[in-house]
């Protein structure tokens, strides 16, 4: 081998490529998504930096001896030996990796380079005796590259083609090229590059060698090698682009899955905000309807009878007068009632006056009153102060979901069970009513779907959860949970 400044270049930007490769390889390839590349690219990345040494071991050398350094002792050249082997070891792991589709495959492959270094070594054992000590040096070279080298560049070949479909079907279609670019560097590297090596008693390379292949091309096969070692390293970390792309992809479509969900919370506000004015009108007309048709019956009809009243003092029946008085009274005391039943409906007094658990036994009990719905409530837990917020929350999720029971369930019972746990309030209602499916209500029961968004809503205000559980058939389940300290008023 010509010991001038031109092989020194050669060796040392052979090892160059390799080495900014496996360097790169180190420091990126962590970034992979895919598992099967993210493993793959670990032994490519020892595979560069392990044959860029060697490679700069050969350099040394070429340059003469250096500091009285030995090259020809057998502890130097058996390391130089380990340090190929397991570089091109380390490719054909690579290349194993990236053709395992799952993890069985995987584990399967992983006997690859395992089958290669046995090859390897029972090679060199039978070669010992075969040979005297300094044509086994460049044997056992010849022999490596035969054995190991010539099949790692093939398998990190296939499995460059292997990923850059992978690539293509990502739609990633530019880094698939470079993959494929960089299998047929490491292809025509190891056909070429790993077989026309120095002549010696081993066959083939008894004619097939570097001796011919510049006699055929003109050029040292050095050089053939160190191209291919610059364009595969090229290409490789062309490829590994593909990683800043991929994360680029996830982070705009996380950016667009956030957008769609800030769009449907606004859609979702929006709707909710008009059910409300819709319940606000609807109780406005509900309470006109009862003001007129109880209360203002009731006051007209007390106007009347104050008249007849007058009437019969100024005629002196008193016995008739009595009687009017009377029934004066009764109606009078009934406005009264109805009157208090409205202002309860509003804003219950037992919520500021006896605490939300006497609020919703006194509401469990008008319910039955009026229905034939069987309600009872259970209070777990020692009873603590709370928000105002939080109770009157609290109490209109209750009423909306008995009301959601008594329009649409069919149910015999209903069970309110109130925790106060460490950490918040827990509110659970259930009943035995049909049940529904949740996500149909949504999409064909507007008025349902509304009474449920709004309870999912105020228990978002308060910042807590609501959760609807129901099946058809089997009952649903209401449950809240919400801390005792909330940042938003949820009246």
């Amino acid at each position: 081998m010509p010991a001038d400044f031109s092989f020194i270049l050669i060796y040392f930007f052979y090892g160059l490529a390799f080495f900014s490769m496996g360097l790169v390889v180190a420091l990126e390839g962590g970034r992979a998504t895919d598992p099967r590349l993210r493993s793959g690219l670990r032994p490519l990345a020892v595979f560069g930096i392990l044959h860029a040494t060697h490679e700069w071991l050969e350099m040394f050398e070429n340059m003469g001896p250096q500091h009285n350094f030995n090259f020809d002792e057998p502890l130097y050249q058996s390391l130089r030996l380990s340090i190929l082997a397991f570089s091109f070891l380390s490719l054909a792991a690579f290349g194993s990796y990236l053709l395992a589709k799952d993890e069985v495959a995987h584990r399967v492959m992983f006997l690859i380079p395992l089958g290669l270094e046995a090859i390897w070594v029972f090679g060199l054992l039978n070669m010992r005796g075969d040979y005297p000590p300094l044509e086994l040096r460049q044997i056992s070279d010849v022999w490596t590259r035969y054995a190991i080298g010539v099949p790692a560049s093939l398998l990190a070949a296939a499995g460059l083609i292997y990923q850059q479909r992978a690539f293509r079907r990502s739609g990633l279609i530019r880094f698939g090229q470079d993959a494929l670019w960089a299998a047929i560097a490491f292809g025509w590297y190891g056909l070429v590059g790993q077989t026309f090596v120095a002549k010696t008693a081993l066959p083939p390379s008894t004619f097939l060698n570097a001796d011919l292949f510049l006699s055929t091309i003109g050029v040292p096969v050095q050089i053939f090698r160190a191209l291919t070692a610059i364009l595969a390293a090229f290409f490789v970390i062309r490829f590994l682009r593909a990683f800043q792309v991929e994360a680029e992809r996830q982070i705009a479509a996380l950016q667009a899955a956030r957008l769609e969900e800030a769009r449907q919370h606004e859609a979702l506000h929006g709707e909710l905000y008009r059910s409300v004015v819709a319940a606000q009108e609807s109780e406005r007309q509900r309470i006109a309807r009862d003001l007129h048709d109880e209360t203002g019956q009731a006051l007209t009809a007390i106007g009347l009878g104050l008249r007849g009243l007058s009437a019969a003092i100024q005629h002196g029946k008193n016995d008739q007068a009595a009687d009017t008085l009377r029934q004066l009274e009764g109606m009078t005391a009934n406005s009264l009632t109805e009157l208090q039943h409205l202002i309860s409906d509003l804003r219950p007094s037992h919520i500021d006056d006896l605490g939300l658990p006497a609020a919703l036994r006194w509401y469990a009990g008008a319910l039955q009153e009026r229905t034939k719905l069987r309600v009872s409530v259970e209070t777990l837990g020692a009873e603590r102060e709370l928000d105002p917020a939080l109770k009157i929350a609290i109490f209109r999720v209750t009423q909306e979901a008995l009301n959601n029971v008594v329009k649409h369930a069919n149910a015999y019972s209903v069970d309110i069970r109130l925790a106060y746990e460490e950490n918040g309030l827990t509110l659970r209602v259930k009943d035995d009513g049909r049940g529904f499916d949740p996500r149909a209500s949504h999409k064909n029961e507007g008025r349902v779907s509304l009474g449920l968004i709004g309870m999912q809503e105020r228990a978002g205000l308060l910042g807590g959860t609501c959760a609807i559980i129901s099946t058809p058939g089997r009952g649903a389940l209401v449950e809240v949970r919400a801390p005792y300290h909330r940042q938003e008023n949820a009246q």
